[in-house]
């Protein structure tokens, strides 16, 4: 597996090495000893799989502490941009956003570690985005961050006078500056 540095040292794009033949292909998309060697050190206790259609946008979420979530993210079908917000207020990257296109194609994952919002706008016709996470859900400690929060300027791509497909739990979402955050 290849480590890709971002613009935010915690937050890690990994493109794991792929053995392809006419039969198909195999990879790993987890190995705790070669993630620790890496620098990520993450335990994982649930798995989660979404399927969205085109133009859907789903975040920005996440969890507070205790429940803070690590996340290790990819696409299984279909090509989405992905995104992760420094949201930890004492941090020299607070409100800096780093995003990616993750695809079937490309294979890449994307390392979120608690701290960071996240969320994903879909790109292709459909995607299947599959993700492990380090705590539980907690939907009492869930906290969403408005997806086009002027104070983040994320590009997420999208045409103009296209409209992304968002949940009403979404569209209610808190600037960054309002919203509940936490120190690292």
């Amino acid at each position: 597996m290849k480590v890709i540095e971002t613009g935010i040292p915690e937050v890690k794009l990994i493109k794991p090495q792929v053995f392809g033949d006419e039969r198909g292909f195999f990879m790993e998309t987890w190995n705790e000893r070669a993630f620790s060697e890496a620098g990520i050190e993450a335990s994982f206790v649930q798995d989660n799989h979404s399927r969205s259609q085109q133009h859907t946008l789903r975040g920005l979420h996440y969890q507070l502490p205790p429940y803070a979530q690590g996340k290790l993210v990819r696409v299984t079908q279909g090509e989405v941009f992905d995104v992760a917000v420094d949201i930890r207020r004492d941090s020299p990257t607070f409100g800096k956003w780093i995003g990616a296109v993750i695809s079937e194609e490309n294979r890449l994952q994307m390392w979120i570690p608690p701290g960071f919002a996240h969320g994903f706008y879909v790109i292709s016709e459909m995607a299947d985005f599959q993700y492990k996470c380090t705590d539980f859900y907690a939907p009492e400690h869930e906290r969403c961050i408005r997806w086009d929060d002027e104070a983040l300027g994320i590009e997420w791509g999208i045409k103009k006078g296209q409209k992304p497909i968002i949940s009403k739990k979404d569209a209610q979402g808190e600037g960054i500056k309002d919203a509940e955050l936490f120190a690292r």
